[in-house]
């Protein structure tokens, strides 16, 4: 009983940490709830449980079966830049009179989905801190991963879904300077991301 209340209780931990903290997915949710409403946003936040199943089974893999996983999460760096740059220049183009609040805007969870995919970030958390842990449930039991597994997703997507919900009150400053501001903002962060990205993936293929 105490196994399963301390892996619910870390998974939790980890989840919201994750969920709350600066990074591009949150960066994704936030623009596109200011731009196209809630719905999009929460879109965007619940990406991961599409994306993460795939990362997850392969940095298990990876673990089970080599030694040296840099130049595969180096690329994938490179193809998260690419993306976080080109959405970033994206939002510096926004100009006051062309915005609109369009509540019918498709594409958010594809942006959530390519973003997460693109981010090294969660392959380094189940590469380092995820799948040692699921290891460590196993041999416990089954129900102690789930748990694990069950607390971090509750609290990851649960933390962006609450997000989404406060910035969604924000939508009333759609013509206003500081709606504008923020959308620059993000912008420059995702392009700042996607450098940082470049800085990593060169890194890992110890090019510098």
């Amino acid at each position: 009983m105490l196994d399963l209340i301390e892996f619910l209780f870390l998974g939790a931990f980890l989840g919201l940490a994750a969920g709350t903290s600066p990074g591009p997915l949150l960066a994704v949710t936030i623009s596109e709830t200011l731009q196209h409403g809630k719905w999009e946003g929460i879109k965007v936040a619940v990406s991961p449980l599409i994306t993460d199943l795939p990362i997850i089974l392969s940095t298990m893999f990876i673990l089970s079966h080599l030694t040296n996983y840099g130049f595969f999460i180096g690329i994938i760096a490179f193809f998260g830049a690419s993306y976080l740059i080109y959405s970033g220049v994206e939002s510096l183009k926004i100009k006051p009179n062309n915005v609109e609040l369009n509540i019918e805007k498709k594409d958010a969870l594809k942006k959530g989905i390519i973003v997460n995919f693109g981010n090294p970030h969660p392959y380094i958390f189940w590469i380092s801190i995820g799948a040692p842990i699921i290891f460590k449930s196993l041999n416990t039991h089954v129900s102690v991963t789930i748990l694990f597994i069950l607390g971090f997703y509750s609290f990851l997507v649960g933390s962006k879904v609450a997000i989404t919900l406060i910035v969604e009150k924000s939508k009333s400053f759609i013509n206003s300077k500081y709606y504008f501001s923020i959308i620059r903002i993000l912008g420059i962060a995702q392009i700042v991301f996607g450098l940082v990205f470049i800085k990593m993936g060169l890194e890992l293929l110890n090019i510098i």
